[in-house]
């Protein structure tokens, strides 16, 4: 079938700069507007998520000073577990965006929106620890379907040369939510706070009204009017969509014709198809939750109220999140241009240099300076060498293994497995997200703050060395659907 199929070496013929000539508006200001409108749209889903994040850290800090909060008392521990659930939520959410995906990427994110809504009015109408930890689960539950829809709805709907750049304006929006958190959680107390955060999803409900699903999900559901609309409003009213229509209905065919030879589903599970993307996905999800980013999420404010002397921890965390949003920024312009790789490598590097440092500093602060006699140093003199260890790393991060590591489970899993592949890569994170917040408090009362960053350090070195030898680079690759080669490689990986 594969090496007589006539569609096959009809698609095979056509050239990628062909095909997108085909398919682009003869107007070059304007050929990606929409594209750019629909990732502007959806991306108000990862801004509520990065305010969700961001209220974590000044608003545990604000539920723990009994002088502006006296409703329930939270311990150390019970911080730990409202801060963490959220990730354990993500969890669970992460397999049932997986399930329901199926149905549809815009009609996920409009049936997930206004329950997140909810979630944040409970949230601050909450008046007991056990009911902000329920919130905490629940909204962790439904951000995590929100996220996960988004960037596979991203990549889908646009072209190769700006697909990076779109994925970039998730994260950035996402680091705006979070310094906006940041930085009001310096004056408002933790349910003002929640309150606030629980109108970002209204905005997300009703932006989803403007753009349309995507067309790959609706080839996959047989909806193929639909799709062919879809696909002119993205492409523009003057672009020929014809060919790229037919491109990703063949390959949609021929990926559900050679599935459907596979007899029994552990033989799908244990396809290279499926195996090698997850391997990869779950491996940079490891490394980006266990190199210490959530602990500035989560724990800034209590983290710079140990390392800084005279400066103001609220600061040092506002600081932080406006390095992480121009590093994102800076993603956004490179990604599509230098590639996926040295990104990653620069990120692995320079992560490793700030994490060592940091511990080294919180190793002088703890250990060398607590059992000397210092009396010549000013108070805060050297509250520059954490700040500025801390900056680099959130640089580091925002910069590499933060937005790329989301950008492949677009663009790593064939259509047919995406849903599933996006959902295991997610829950994956969140879960390691969930371990590593929860216990960071353990592991510093083991071996310290400054032992706790050594560690981190070296997991940073492992993930260079990962990024080395495992993940493949993506820049200008077009995802299976798309590809006019795409019946050609699947018929050889048969």
């Amino acid at each position: 079938m594969c090496e007589n199929n006539p569609v096959s070496e009809k698609m095979t013929n056509i050239t990628p700069e062909t095909r997108i000539m085909m398919i682009r508006s003869p107007d070059g200001r304007n050929r990606y507007m929409r594209q750019i409108l629909a990732a502007l749209a959806v991306s108000l889903g990862p801004f509520a998520a990065g305010l969700s994040k961001g209220y974590m850290s000044p608003a545990l800090a604000s539920m723990q000073d009994t002088r502006i909060h006296d409703a329930f008392s939270v311990s150390d521990q019970q911080a730990s577990w409202i801060a963490s659930l959220s990730l354990l939520g993500a969890f669970i959410g992460g397999i049932m965006g997986g399930m329901v995906m199926r149905f549809g990427r815009r009609t996920v994110l409009l049936a997930t929106a206004l329950p997140y809504t909810l979630a944040w009015l409970a949230t601050a109408l909450s008046s007991s620890v056990h009911m902000v930890s329920a919130t905490s689960f629940f909204g962790g539950m439904l951000i995590c379907c929100i996220n996960m829809t988004t960037q596979v709805y991203v990549t889908e709907i646009a072209v190769p040369e700006i697909r990076g750049c779109l994925s970039s304006v998730l994260k950035i929006l996402s680091q705006i939510g979070i310094l906006i958190s940041f930085t009001l959680g310096a004056y408002l107390n933790w349910y003002q706070l929640a309150l606030m955060v629980a109108a970002a999803p209204i905005l997300l409900f009703f932006a989803l009204f403007f753009i349309p699903e995507t067309p790959s999900s609706l080839l996959l559901r047989g909806r193929e009017t639909e799709a062919e609309d879809s696909l002119q409003w993205l492409r523009g009213p003057d672009a020929d969509v014809r060919q790229e229509l037919a491109t990703i209905r063949t390959n949609i065919l021929a990926s559900k014709l050679s599935n459907g030879t596979n007899t029994g589903k552990f033989k799908v599970l244990l396809s290279k198809r499926l195996t090698r993307p997850v391997l990869i996905t779950c491996g940079l999800m490891f490394f980006q939750r266990f190199t210490g980013a959530n602990l500035f999420n989560f724990y800034a404010v209590k983290i710079f109220k140990k390392t800084l002397r005279s400066m103001n921890p609220h600061g040092g965390a506002i600081a932080t999140s406006v390095a992480q949003l121009l590093a994102s920024c800076l993603s956004g312009m490179l990604i599509d241009n230098i590639g996926r790789l040295p990104l990653l490598m620069i990120s692995g590097v320079m992560m490793s240099i700030a994490l060592a440092g940091f511990g080294s500093y919180a190793y002088y602060e703890e250990v060398i300076r607590n059992t000397t006699d210092l009396t010549s140093a000013e108070p805060g003199s050297y509250d520059w060498i954490p700040l500025l260890c801390v900056l680099t790393f959130t640089i580091a991060f925002s910069l590499g293994i933060s937005p790329i590591s989301s950008l492949l489970i677009g663009e790593l899993f064939p259509l047919e497995y995406r849903s599933t592949g996006s959902a295991l890569a997610t829950s994956f994170s969140h879960l390691c997200g969930f371990v590593n917040v929860k216990t960071a408090a353990d592991f510093q009362d083991q071996i310290g703050l400054y032992g706790l960053f050594w560690m981190y350090a070296g997991i940073s070195v492992l993930c260079l060395l990962f990024v080395v030898l495992f993940v493949p680079e993506t820049k200008g690759r077009e995802i299976d659907e798309m590809d006019p080669k795409y019946v050609e490689s699947l018929c050889i990986n048969r």
